[in-house]
Formats: C-alpha cells, sequence, structure tokens
C-alpha cells in the first residue's frame, strides 16, 4: 500500500459516529470528546466558527470540510464568544445515522463522522499531524463533494442500510480529505504528513513502505529520489521532523508491535521480517523505540493494557 493507506490501515480509524447536525441562533458546543478520535464534518449549509484549544477562532464556511486528529479540545459555535455548552452533556452519544438539531435549527448544517482510532500507536501518529486541516469542497472537489451529498441523501431518506452507508461514506470523505489536504498544506509544517506532501521525500517514504525490511541508507534514498545526500537528508528531517533512518525504525518498530499483538510469530521471527539479523539488535531497537521490551509489550496487549509508545 501508499503510505497514507498503510498509516491510516494502521490507525484502524472506525467510524463511531456518523450524523448530520442543524443549529440556529446564538450556540456553542465544546467538542470535549476527542481523545483518541478523528473528527471529520463538512459545513452544508451556513457558516459556524471553530476555535481549537490554545488557538484563534477560525471561520468555517458553507463548502469546507474540517478534520480535527490529535484529540485537542476544540469549541464549535455561532460565535466565538458565546459561553459553550460541553457536547457530551447536551447530544446524544447514541445518534449514529441520524440528524440532531440544536437550539432550533435553521442556520448551519454539518455531516460527518467521529472516528474511533484503535491502534495503540495512535497518539505517535497523530500528533504530528496539523491540529486542524480545511478543505474546500466546492470546485474541482467533485468525489468530497460527491460523498458528503450522498452521505446528505442517506439521511434525508433513512432507507434499509442507511446508517451501515453513512459509515462507509465518511470514510471515503476523510481519505479525500486528507489526499487533498496534501495538496494545499503550508510548508512549515513538520511530521510524516508533511513529508507525504513533499514529492521528492514522499517517494522516499513509499520506498521505505513498500519494503521495511531492506537495509536502507540514506544514500540509497538519496539516489532513488535524483538527490545528494546531504540535501535529501537535511530536507527530509525539515519535513518530517526526524531523520530518513530513525523514521524507518520506528515505522518498523509500529509494524513490529502489530505483528506481536495480532499474530502467533515469534520475536526472532518478526525481527527478521523487518531485516534484523539477530534478535538481540531488533529487542534493543524496540524498547529504544517503544518504550518497553517487545516481550513486556506482546503481554501488556494480551491482557488488554495498552502499551507505552514514546
Amino acid at each position: 500500500m501508499d503510505p497514507l493507506s498503510e498509516v491510516l490501515s494502521l490507525l484502524k480509524p472506525r467510524s463511531y459516529l456518523t450524523a448530520g447536525f442543524e443549529a440556529g441562533g446564538p450556540w456553542a458546543l465544546e467538542l470535549d470528546d476527542l481523545a483518541g478520535r478523528i473528527k471529520c464534518y463538512a459545513v452544508v449549509r451556513g457558516s459556524c466558527w471553530l476555535t481549537l484549544e490554545g488557538g484563534e477562532p477560525v471561520r468555517v464556511r458553507e463548502g469546507t470540510c474540517f478534520v480535527l486528529p490529535t484529540g485537542r479540545t476544540a469549541v464549535i459555535g455561532s460565535d466565538p464568544n458565546v459561553e459553550p455548552a460541553r457536547a457530551s452533556d447536551v447530544l446524544d452519544p447514541d445518534r449514529s445515522g441520524q440528524v440532531v438539531t440544536y437550539n432550533g435549527g435553521g442556520d448551519v448544517y454539518l455531516v460527518g463522522s467521529r472516528f474511533e482510532v484503535a491502534s495503540p500507536h495512535a497518539e505517535v501518529l497523530l500528533r504530528t499531524l496539523p491540529p486542524l486541516m480545511l478543505v474546500e469542497t466546492l470546485g474541482d472537489r467533485t468525489r468530497l463533494r460527491w460523498s458528503i451529498d450522498l452521505m446528505m441523501e442517506e439521511f434525508r431518506e433513512a432507507r434499509p442500510g442507511s446508517d451501515l452507508m453513512a459509515q462507509h461514506l465518511a470514510h471515503m470523505m476523510l481519505v479525500q480529505a486528507l489526499r487533498l489536504y496534501l495538496s494545499i498544506r503550508s510548508g512549515d509544517e513538520i511530521g510524516w504528513f508533511a513529508a507525504l506532501a513533499d514529492p521528492q521525500m514522499s517517494a522516499a517514504l513509499a520506498a521505505v513502505h513498500a519494503d521495511p525490511a531492506h537495509p536502507w541508507t540514506v544514500q540509497e534514498l538519496a539516489a532513488l529520489v535524483g538527490m545528494s545526500r546531504t540535501t535529501f537528508a537535511e530536507r527530509f528531517r525539515a519535513r518530517a521532523g526526524e531523520t530518513p533512518i530513525a523514521y524507518l525504525t520506528r515505522w518498523r518498530m509500529m509494524l513490529a508491535g502489530e505483528k506481536l499483538r495480532h499474530s502467533d510469530d515469534t520475536i526472532a521471527r518478526i525481527a527478521s521480517s523487518l531485516g534484523y539479523v539477530s534478535e538481540h539488535a531488533f529487542n534493543t531497537a524496540f524498547k529504544r523505540v517503544m518504550g518497553i521490551p517487545p516481550r513486556r509489550y506482546a503481554r501488556s496487549t494480551a491482557s488488554g493494557t495498552t502499551a507505552s509508545t514514546r
């Protein structure tokens, strides 16, 4: 798979709640339910204000999709100065497939979904994403608009299977929003997502993801994308926030974590499948990246506790 598909597969975003939301008059809600979740919604009528914890208010106009991937608390409302109510207090948590009307409705209408992220690596992967991603759904954004329009149709008609259809459309909406954001992101963002937006860095990431067991060197990756070793290393670090080899090692350890959780492979076999010639070298790398030894990690996930990741 390509890097974006592979990372999303590792995150395992599950559509936990897919719904429409209509509000009117002066209103504001504190979205206090975002920890370990990704929220992706589109404003299909009217406009609203969105204020991320520690940030300035942003006007979200009709035809704009927003993604909140980092779990930070946010406030959404008709005006930044309206005192917010807690969303968890006033909205029914079991409202998937419904259109919720708040404060009389009539002024703004949103559709979208909240995704549960099942992977224990979620925090590590999501914290390098921009805390707020805004993309337009108008103009040539036909695929994103198509999924939103179909989702609205499912809410309106409430036919058999509408809830499941809306959830699948929500996944398409999320992926398309991320795709579009990659094409418009600003140059000062840092993280694997920012590196993915750089064509040459993206090619290097694709090579690493295609064959993580290969003994990649900075020189080999630089040659692969047609750059000098020094220039490539500097740009990769500037975009991704870490060196190419650090990224490779961390990605290997996340794959190893998945194997430890979901397969019966021995540690020696997992180490070999990821390019390590000795179990000792693998154990050392795993503990450095994940914070605990692989055997302890496997035991903690088997018992249902969350392993520590750095």
